[in-house]
């Protein structure tokens, strides 16, 4: 079965199963959502009423599309602008058109033999007794143990250059331009 919807001003044909990108929908990923505004539905070439009939999604993801670069010049005014923009939008996967529901894919999970359920949790009872004087030991404050503190850092003083008029070094200092030697001009009368 297939419906088509609008939504965010655009129309789209869904059907159970589908995947769509549209305008930005309030909701969290993991909502379900209900699209009412169905304009057409059907199934094959046979079409049904669309009164009352919804279609139901879930929200997979909101993200931001792709960065639009709006930019604007009038040659000679010496005027130039530049913005960028991304535009919200809501991921959905469609899970029903009316009745209709759409089968998840569940995923299958190994079952473990009753025998080594218990065989796994015996260790890791005695793990925690096992890792108690480790933990005390780290626990232990470095000004007792006479080391100094790894975690104190000295703040470094800026690095200084000889000859830069400033302290800051980010920047290179730019190239002063060489002078040529100017060649006499020759006589224009001979």
């Amino acid at each position: 079965m297939f419906a088509v919807v609008r939504t965010g001003g655009k129309q789209y044909r869904v059907a159970a199963g589908d995947k769509i990108v549209v305008e930005k929908l309030a909701g969290e990923a993991g909502d379900t959502i209900k699209l009412g505004d169905v304009l057409l539905a059907g199934e094959g070439a046979d079409l049904k009423s669309t009164d009352g009939l919804t279609v139901s999604a879930e929200i997979i993801a909101q993200a931001k599309a792709d960065k639009v670069i709006v930019f604007k010049k009038r040659r000679r005014h010496n005027y130039r602008r530049k913005k960028g923009h991304r535009q919200q939008h809501t991921i959905l996967r469609i899970l029903a058109i009316g009745d209709e529901k759409a089968e998840k894919p569940k995923k299958a999970k190994a079952e473990k033999p009753a025998e080594e359920a218990p065989a796994a949790a015996a260790p890791t009872a005695e793990t925690p007794a096992a890792e108690a004087p480790k933990k005390a030991k780290a626990k232990k404050a470095p000004e007792e143990s006479g080391a100094p503190a790894a975690t104190e850092a000295k703040p470094q003083a800026p690095l200084k250059v000889e000859g830069a008029e400033s302290e800051q070094v980010d920047a290179p200092a730019p190239a002063k331009k060489k002078a040529s030697p100017k060649k006499p001009a020759a006589d224009k009368d001979a």
